[in-house]
C-alpha cells in the first residue's frame, strides 16, 4: 500500500498582485498570498473574510500562481499565515527563488521557525484590539535588525500604551516602529490626531497609512 503523500498544501483564500499598502515597502508592486484562519478575533479586523472557507492549493500551485502574477516582492498574510503549518516550506521555496518575501502575522504564533531570510511584519496587539492578552512577549527576541513592528491603534490610549511598550523594550533602537490609525473602508476618521501624535512624540516612531484604502477601499484583492 502506497504511503499517504506528504507534499505541503495550503488553504488559501487569495492570491493577487497589487501594491504593497503599508511598511516601509509601501508603494511597490507585490503579490499578495493570503492564507486561511485566524485564531484572533481583532474588533477593528479587515480582513475578517479570510477567518474561514478558502480553498486547499498544493505548494507547487501557490509558486506556480506567484511565479504568474511576476512580482519580485511577495507577502504572507492571512487571517493569520504562521497558523498554517504549509507557510513555512511556502516561505522558504519563495526564498530560494529569488522574491523579497515579508510576512505579515499577528505576534501570538511564535516566529522561532520562521525562515530567517523573511522579513517579519509583527503586530503588537493594543488594548483597543480586544486581543492585547495574546501578545507573546517571547518573539520580541526572534526580531531581526530588518523586521518590522506594528501597532494599530483605535485612540488616544493604544497610541499612548504603543509609545510605552516602545520605550520599554527599545523597539525603536534596531527596528521600524509602524502607527497604523484604524481604518472604516476607506477612510480613517483619526488619521490625522494620530499623525500629529507620531510627528509629536520622543519615540523614533512612522506613521503607517494605508494606501491600497485610501485607493481602492476596503475591498478583497486590492
Amino acid at each position: 500500500m502506497a504511503a499517504a503523500s506528504s507534499a505541503p498544501v495550503l488553504v488559501v483564500t487569495e492570491i493577487f498582485r497589487s501594491l504593497q499598502g503599508e511598511s516601509s515597502f509601501a508603494g511597490l508592486p507585490c503579490t499578495f498570498v493570503r492564507l486561511t484562519g485566524c485564531a484572533l478575533r481583532c474588533v477593528w479586523c479587515d480582513s475578517a473574510y479570510a477567518f474561514s472557507g478558502g480553498s486547499t492549493r498544493t505548494l507547487e500551485d501557490v509558486l506556480a500562481e506567484v511565479a504568474r502574477l511576476g512580482a519580485p516582492l511577495v507577502e504572507l498574510t492571512g487571517g493569520e499565515p504562521l497558523e498554517q503549518e504549509g507557510f513555512y516550506p511556502l516561505a522558504a521555496a519563495l526564498c530560494d527563488s529569488g522574491y523579497a518575501v515579508l510576512v505579515e502575522t499577528g505576534g501570538h504564533v511564535p516566529l522561532d521557525r520562521v525562515d530567517p531570510r523573511v522579513i517579519k511584519i509583527v503586530d503588537i496587539k493594543c488594548p483597543g484590539s480586544g486581543m492585547e492578552s495574546r501578545n507573546d512577549l517571547e518573539n520580541l527576541k526572534f526580531l531581526g535588525s530588518r523586521d518590522e513592528i506594528k501597532f494599530v491603534v483605535a485612540d488616544r490610549q493604544d497610541f499612548e500604551w504603543a509609545e510605552a511598550f516602545v520605550e520599554k523594550h527599545a523597539l525603536d533602537e534596531g527596528h521600524v516602529v509602524l502607527i497604523s490609525p484604524v481604518f472604516e473602508g476607506r477612510e480613517s476618521p483619526i488619521a490625522a490626531p494620530v499623525a500629529e501624535w507620531v510627528r509629536d512624540s520622543k519615540r523614533r516612531l512612522r506613521l503607517n497609512l494605508q494606501i491600497h484604502k485610501l485607493l481602492w477601499g476596503d475591498v478583497p484583492g486590492k
